[in-house]
């Protein structure tokens, strides 16, 4: 007897899905993998075509690890990923070296590669899964219903003559960056209380490009001449690539008075201009010019569900406010709103479908909203100067205090059976008011 498996759907035409995913990047593409893995039809619409780049570090520590390995990608170095085994920490004349913590829950290894290989490979992955790609596909305004406000599509541009084609589902996800023109047409808007970043980097061929250690600066000084000088709310970082080159580049927060006065690509400049000449970081060996981004943290846009639309990574601010870390959470985000549509896909009336889908926003909260709270409070912190200066230059001397500190701003603890560290960190995160 032949069994046959049928899927849970099948698409009424090629414009309309279960589910539709704005943005292929790491949010949309571990989104899109886990719903088309789980039997649904899901269309991933995005605006770019691969490989294309995007600024970030190019660092990915274990709770990225971890959400690739889910995933299903071959993250040997046989395939072109170089493993890290922990970060060097730079700061008030100390150089420590801290391995990643040894869990249940993570590896004990990070991953680098470069985001235009990088984002391809999960949205292939994707494919593989089942997910219908588009690539160049610029969506715009949202399709409303008029009697109930709930999205059920969207309106976008395809192709390189920009033709204009509808897509339709009763739910949508905004993967669509820090910019999500999608949520700001629902009526989602960035709150201003909660902290910004920015990002800006460049890549230099230097003999330091097989460094199996991330490297990160805790003192940025904004050089004003004599007896001028400010440290700056931020952290540099130097990553080998493996492939010739550094990713070298700065992460700053607003919190400090000079964020907006400061041209931080000169600040990135002087900062490299300042290094070892040995290292390559000189303008004759920079491959590609320097490149900035926002970093939307701490739940700067909510509710994460509204009227048929969820949020994942950037589009929802979901970036970790104590270290800058965004593709993590992207994925992590990713799969639990498909674990959430998959659940509320199944339920037999509008109404128990809805209940399931508010959960999201709840899970997000449960998840990271106390530690994102007492990231907030140390971004609050460090913006001021002689708090930041006491930290690099007194924290850095005890090794103890440093290994916890790693285990806190990397997020990496073990949720039950762990160590003394993990249980006053997941205890903080508890008793913190959620995001």
């Amino acid at each position: 007897m032949t069994v046959v498996t049928e899927p849970l759907s099948s698409p009424l035409s090629e414009n309309t899905a279960d589910v539709i995913v704005v943005g292929a990047g790491p949010a949309g593409a571990t989104t899109a993998y886990h719903l088309a893995k789980s039997g649904l039809d899901v269309l991933l619409l995005e605006k770019t075509e691969f490989p294309r780049e995007k600024v970030c570090g190019d660092g990915l520590t274990p709770r990225a690890v971890k959400q690739l390995v889910a995933m299903g990608i071959d993250i040997s170095e046989e395939a072109g990923w170089l493993r890290n085994k922990g970060l060097r920490i730079i700061g008030g004349g100390v150089r420590l070296q801290l391995d990643w913590p040894d869990l249940a829950s993570f590896p004990d290894y990070g991953l680098v590669r470069k985001r235009d290989d990088f984002d391809e490979q999960l949205a292939r992955q994707a494919q593989k899964a089942g997910a219908r790609l588009y690539e160049r596909c610029n969506v715009g305004a949202p399709i409303i219903d008029d009697r109930t406000g709930r999205i059920t599509g969207v309106h976008a541009k395809l192709g390189e003559e920009k033709r204009e084609v509808t897509f339709h589902a009763p739910l949508v996800v905004a993967a669509d960056g820090n910019s999500t023109r999608l949520s700001l047409a629902m009526g989602l808007h960035r709150r201003e209380d909660r902290p910004m970043g920015v990002a800006v980097r460049t890549y230099f061929e230097s003999p330091r490009h097989e460094d199996d250690y991330l490297e990160s600066w805790l003192e940025l000084w904004d050089r004003r001449g004599p007896g001028e000088d400010r440290l700056l709310p931020g952290y540099g970082w130097i990553f080998g690539m493996g492939d010739g080159t550094s990713n070298v580049g700065l992460g700053v927060l607003n919190t400090s008075d000079s964020f907006k006065e400061l041209d931080w690509r000169e600040v990135l400049k002087a900062w490299c201009a300042s290094m070892p000449e040995d290292w390559g970081y000189t303008p004759d060996n920079m491959t590609g010019p320097i490149r900035g981004a926002a970093l939307p943290m701490a739940f700067n846009r909510q509710p994460h569900y509204t009227k048929g639309l969820l949020l994942v990574g950037d589009a929802g601010g979901l970036v970790n406010p104590f270290n800058g870390e965004g593709i993590a959470y992207a994925m992590e985000s990713g799969q639990i709103a498909a674990d959430v549509i998959v659940q509320a896909h199944a339920r037999s009336t509008p109404a128990g479908r809805e209940l399931a889908l508010q959960r999201y926003p709840r899970v997000l909260k449960d998840t990271y909203g106390g530690y994102y709270t007492l990231g907030r409070a140390f971004v609050k912190l460090i913006g001021n100067p002689k708090v930041m200066k006491i930290a690099a230059q007194r924290g850095l001397t005890h090794p103890l205090l440093m290994k916890f500190t790693l285990k806190l701003l990397a997020n990496l603890t073990d949720p039950t059976g762990g160590d003394a560290m993990d249980r006053i960190i997941n205890g903080l995160s508890k008793v913190a008011p959620k995001a």
